[in-house]
């Protein structure tokens, strides 16, 4: 069960976003102590994925470090982010699995093979990324 955890201040303004309400700064702040709330409000989730935070992604990763300090249960974590590449801010290895690429309407998103989205497993040893995009992919 994943938590989705919305991130605004979005700056890719991609055409047919699915949430355009978040290129506006909305919402409360997000630090480890409301993270660490909203995880122990939402008993259950075993994944805490973040989507967005393209402006910071240096603090997205030390959001996604603060989960896997938590020793109550071993969460998995994941970024979604509309940037074409890993920023070098990233640290992969807080990450079980991270998404990048814009949304452009003519590819369509990660359930279309013709998508331009990738979706990476996070593979620990050693550090990897496997692309399991083609999961999405409707049959």
């Amino acid at each position: 069960i994943t938590l989705c955890i919305n991130i605004s201040n979005c700056p890719n303004n991609c055409k047919g976003c699915h949430s355009p309400w978040l290129r506006e700064d909305i919402g409360e702040d997000l630090n480890i102590e409301s993270l660490y709330n909203l995880i122990g409000k939402n008993r259950g989730v075993t994944c805490i994925c973040f989507m967005g935070g393209d402006q910071d992604p240096a603090e997205i990763s030390n959001l996604a470090f603060a989960v896997k300090l938590r020793s109550d249960y071993p969460y998995k974590t994941a970024w979604y982010s509309g940037k074409q590449h890993i920023p070098d801010e990233i640290n992969v290895s807080d990450f079980d699995y991270i998404k990048i690429g814009p949304y452009i309407e003519e590819f369509g998103g990660l359930d279309n093979p013709n998508t331009n989205q990738k979706m990476y497993e996070v593979s620990k040893l050693p550090e990897d990324l496997i692309d399991i995009t083609n999961k999405f992919w409707k049959k």
